[in-house]
């Protein structure tokens, strides 16, 4: 099996690196780390980067998870490789780019790119927003996938996550504490869905409600608040077609509740989205 300790980065394609980092400082909040030729690096939290925007096509999106140790991610590529899946290992370029000592890439079942990285690298200083966002780290995100139940069956068996909740054929995936880090979306194709950052409280959720009205950034969904995780949102409109999230609240189930936790079938329509009576205008969350 393939353990799961953490969810690391996203790398997204733009073909606008000045617009996507005007938009991740003046709107979501993140601090730019460093900048080369071809990408911008973004952080949220301690660890050295959270996103990065490169210069690529725009349907180009990885997802990089963290495993404890090199001798981890060894394990990790030979299970890949015994079920069918190529695992590439990347080169020292490609590992300086990312800030980590090794990492592999695959695709899973749907076709997502995956990072499996070893050894990333923290920041020695403190997050410092580019606004007052409340930002507190990157989340989770959302994966399209394009048969749920063979994709859930490949991230809780392969590997390490476990089924929180299910809204119809959607599962919730945890691999520590928190509700969830992946949200599989049935969909046509691959490629991330959303990408969720913690933020303090409500009051920070409802500053970026304003403030996105403000900017006439497009609002996708809420704010409301999820009866699966508890956590109350704001999703909206991003660069090149992605939807960011803000949310405050998460459910934590801890190893004390692990032996009697019992995941829950939400039936799939908006009440088992939004509590609160918000609609989505997100095309995964529609009927």
């Amino acid at each position: 099996m393939i353990n799961l300790h953490d969810i690391r980065y996203v790398r997204l394609g733009t073909s606008d690196l000045v617009g996507a980092e005007r938009y991740a400082t003046t709107i979501l909040g993140l601090e730019v780390v460093r900048r080369d030729a071809h990408a911008i690096y973004f952080r949220s939290d301690s660890r050295d980067h959270t996103l990065c925007y490169f210069e690529g096509d725009r349907r180009d999106h990885t997802t990089a998870f963290e495993v404890v140790d090199m001798a981890a991610l060894d394990a990790a590529g030979a299970t890949l490789e015994r079920n069918g899946f190529r695992a590439q290992m990347g080169n020292a370029q490609q590992c300086e780019e990312r800030r980590v000592k090794a990492f592999i890439n695959f695709k899973d079942p749907s076709g997502n790119s995956i990072d499996l990285v070893a050894g990333p690298a923290h920041s020695g200083r403190r997050y410092f927003a580019s606004r007052d966002a409340g930002i507190t780290g990157f989340s989770h995100v959302g994966l399209r996938t394009t048969d749920a139940r063979r994709d859930e069956a490949f991230w809780t068996e392969l590997a390490s996550a476990k089924v929180s909740d299910w809204i119809g054929e959607a599962p919730l995936l945890r691999i520590d504490e928190v509700h969830h880090k992946i949200a599989l979306f049935p969909s046509t194709y691959a490629g991330i869905q959303h990408i969720n950052h913690q933020v303090e409280s409500i009051d920070d959720v409802m500053r970026a409600y304003y403030l996105l009205l403000e900017h006439r950034v497009p609002i996708r969904f809420g704010p409301g608040r999820h009866p699966t995780s508890g956590a109350m949102f704001l999703y909206f409109e991003g660069p090149d077609g992605m939807t960011y999230e803000y949310s405050t609240g998460v459910r934590l189930i801890g190893s004390e509740d692990e032996e009697h936790y019992q995941p829950r079938q939400f039936p799939f329509g908006p009440d088992s989205f939004c509590m609160w009576g918000s609609r989505p205008d997100i095309p995964e969350f529609k009927s």
